[in-house]
């Protein structure tokens, strides 16, 4: 059975978002994903002050078995990116859920309301 914190959303893309402050989230991808990747060798992340909305393409995760897309799960502006991350990509596969990769300050009206909750990501990995 895969790895899913409780306390936290998650996407179907099996990316996970923390709830930071009331307007900010970390954004990370969930062990099942960094499972499926295998070793990560590389990650391309958006930069900081970059507008991005819901579902858009916002970076690239390789790994020696293939190059992924990273998705946003809300809409906002890009206000951190994990340089250590970035700098050692295989944190990822050490610890993916402690490892957040960009923090996204949500834009008016976005929230994590739509995203699937523990019981339904465990369900989609299932």
């Amino acid at each position: 059975m895969a790895n899913v914190p409780a306390d936290l959303k998650y996407t179907d893309d099996h990316e996970w978002v923390q709830q930071e402050k009331s307007d900010t989230v970390s954004v990370g991808i969930t062990d099942y994903a960094q499972s499926q990747l295998g070793d990560i060798v590389f990650l391309e992340l958006p930069e900081v002050g970059r507008a991005i909305k819901a579902g858009d393409p916002i970076g690239t995760i390789e790994s020696v078995k293939s190059v992924s897309e990273l998705y946003s799960p809300v809409s906002g502006e890009v206000v951190a990116v994990n340089a250590d991350a970035v700098d050692s990509p295989e944190d990822v596969n050490d610890d993916a859920f402690a490892t957040w990769l960009i923090k996204i300050k949500l834009a008016a009206g976005s929230s994590t309301d739509g995203l699937l909750d523990a019981a339904a990501y465990g369900k989609l990995i299932g």
